[in-house]
């Protein structure tokens, strides 16, 4: 078998085994219950959001009790209620973010039992303000929004059977506060996102000035003591040839320590997972693990002969690996995904397959500026290119993505 067959029969094995391990990482995700970890203010603001359910859903049963003795569906809306109760607690707002297969499910088993609770008890309808919350933080923008107005709608119309008669501050108050609900989510999204910004900034400009200082105070210096070194070399060449070559052996101390720095300089700009000196490969099942415990799970495998690669090629390859997982949590709704780093005699090929949506290819490559995968994209076609190697990307609606990328290897006599 050729080698061209060869990295045939491995991408085919490879296709059938991501099938595979995607659906065994979903099946493990769901029985893990695995999810992403929000911030604290997230924590504090679902948990406030949880309680309110809960006032809520107390005083809505109360009053139903109160104002409706010994009504026939009394069995049935304290039993609703309770299974209510039993769902919130059991997915609960602080579970995740991200629109999981498991996520959706839960929210669509609370929704459609507090719709029911409230065709049966129009009170329980206040119920909705939490509802609201959790479903701008579970669904991406637009669907979430069409599940506001949906919500909204409900209580309206649930409000208006409460009233005697037509009621103009029940048509409009309802939409007033999930307008109001709406709003500060969205603020206070966009406040974390700036605040999440300014800190990587800070950030920046604290390593770019620790870096400038630390040159000045090795490299810089260095040079400099090597220039005086060898002009004084220069100046008694021909009067003091001892003296000279012991200025040249000087200032080539002095080069030995600034090579030293400089690769001291390299070895802590290359990504941390690579930071202990252990590879390639371990540096990806680190992100892999690390990916799975935030909610994504992640699976990596290497094949062939694992070799020496480059440090510009093993911190291009995890930053690759980074940046397309990064595009598969935000823009793709896959709840599996599969490094493959596979070693060939003349090149190495880093493949991510994931379960997600999808994209139509020739709708991506008419209107490039859609950004159907991300901004990463761009960023991981710029490092391939750097190391003159080749990107693709496979992928159609409904059958998830395969980005892969193959760096070329000097060829070894």
């Amino acid at each position: 078998m050729n080698h061209q067959e060869t990295r045939e029969s491995t991408a085919a094995r490879h296709g059938r085994r991501t099938r595979d391990g995607a659906a065994a990482g979903h099946d493990r995700a769901a029985r893990d219950g695995t999810a992403a970890r929000p911030d604290p203010d997230t924590r504090r603001l679902a948990a406030v959001m949880h309680t309110a359910f809960f006032l809520l859903l107390g005083a809505s049963l109360a009053r139903y009790l109160i104002r409706h003795p010994g009504d026939p569906a009394t069995t049935w809306v304290i039993g609703l209620s309770a299974g209510l109760a039993f769902l919130y607690v059991l997915g609960g707002p602080v579970a995740g973010d991200r629109p999981t297969p498991r996520r959706l499910l839960w929210l669509g088993a609370v929704v459609g039992t507090w719709m029911v609770l409230v065709i049966l008890a129009p009170s329980f309808a206040w119920c909705a303000v939490p509802l609201f919350y959790t479903g701008l933080r579970t669904l991406p923008p637009r669907p979430a929004l069409a599940l506001v107005v949906a919500l909204t709608a409900f209580v309206v119309g649930a409000q208006l059977r409460l009233a005697n008669g037509f009621d103009p501050n029940l048509v409009l108050a309802p939409p007033a506060v999930a307008a109001i609900a709406v709003a500060v989510f969205v603020h206070m999204q966009r406040q974390s996102e700036r605040l999440a910004a300014t800190e990587r900034s800070e950030g920046t400009l604290a390593e770019r000035q620790r870096l400038a200082m630390e040159i000045h105070d090795t490299l810089a210096q260095g040079l400099s003591s090597q220039q005086m070194l060898l002009q004084a070399a220069d100046r008694v060449w021909d009067s003091d040839p001892a003296t000279a070559r012991a200025h040249v052996r000087t200032a080539e101390s002095f080069a030995d320590r600034n090579l030293a720095e400089a690769r001291r300089f390299v070895h802590d700009l290359a990504p941390a997972d690579l930071a202990g000196g252990t590879g390639l490969a371990p540096a990806l099942r680190t992100l892999a693990e690390r990916e799975s415990r935030e909610g994504l799970a992640v699976r990596c495998r290497v094949e062939g002969t694992e070799l020496p690669l480059p440090d510009r090629v093993q911190s291009a390859l995890l930053r690759i690996a980074q940046g397309a997982l990064a595009n598969v949590r935000e823009h793709s709704g896959a709840s599996t995904a599969v490094l493959t780093l596979v070693h060939f005699d003349d090149q190495v090929v880093l493949d991510v397959a994931d379960d997600g949506r999808g994209f139509d290819q020739r709708a991506v490559a008419a209107a490039p500026r859609a950004g159907v995968r991300g901004h990463g994209l761009p960023a991981i076609r710029a490092r391939v290119a750097q190391l003159g190697g080749t990107l693709t990307v496979e992928s159609a609606p409904g059958e998830g993505t395969v980005l892969s990328a193959a760096i070329p290897l000097e060829t070894r006599s």
